[in-house]
């Protein structure tokens, strides 16, 4: 008896009956299903105003930066490809590499922050085009505001991987279940921006 009070317990990841599916990872899905329908309400909002004439003051449409708006794009998405080689680096045993690919997704996220924080300073300084100017104005700001806060949150978590990996001079097993659930929400966040920048920045036009 004394043997067996005093055996390890045995580590087992608890699955969902019915799907086989980590609870975390069908959480994570959950989560990203309800996502993309409010992104979705968003990108439609945007739509219905951002072509609707009669509203004071400039609209987005007019002023978009596309070449720069190109660029952060593709900063964003190359992350997606630091995220992917994190998540192989760690799947080999290579802490070190893990480290280095979580650090550069999260570096890759911030520059398309200061980006989108660039962007909007000119907006609103250069263009006097606030959160209030009209519901165009105020549309295209909460739809690409919103993202990216997700932005934002992706790389808080990535830095806390990051943060934790050196801490403890490895991710354990636990922690590479969580790499993979920031995975999946980083590379939402991407395919969000692909949709976001092709139909505000790429296919808006301000009415004529």
């Amino acid at each position: 008896m004394s043997d067996i009070a005093h055996e390890a317990p045995v580590a087992h990841h608890e699955e969902h009956e019915s799907t086989g599916i980590d609870n975390r990872k069908l959480g994570m899905w959950i989560f990203l299903s309800s996502e993309f329908l409010f992104f979705g309400a968003l990108i439609t909002n945007y739509l219905l105003y951002s072509n609707r004439a009669g509203f004071e003051g400039i609209y987005p449409a007019a002023i978009y930066d596309i070449p720069f708006t190109s660029v952060s794009s593709f900063v964003l998405l190359m992350s997606s490809l630091t995220m992917v080689l994190a998540h192989n680096a760690l799947s080999r045993g290579d802490q070190d590499g893990t480290r280095t690919w979580l650090f550069a997704t999260a570096a890759l996220g911030s520059v398309f922050l200061a980006g989108q924080v660039f962007e909007f300073t000119e907006f609103i300084v250069e263009y006097d085009m606030t959160l209030a100017t009209n519901p165009a104005a105020s549309a295209f700001y909460v739809l690409t505001g919103f993202h990216g806060t997700h932005v934002a949150i992706g790389v808080i978590m990535l830095l806390s991987l990051w943060g934790i990996s050196r801490r403890q001079g490895s991710l354990s097993e636990r922690h590479g279940m969580n790499l993979e659930l920031v995975g999946l929400y980083w590379h939402f966040v991407d395919i969000i921006w692909i949709v976001i920048f092709t139909v505000v920045y790429l296919l808006s036009v301000p009415p004529g």
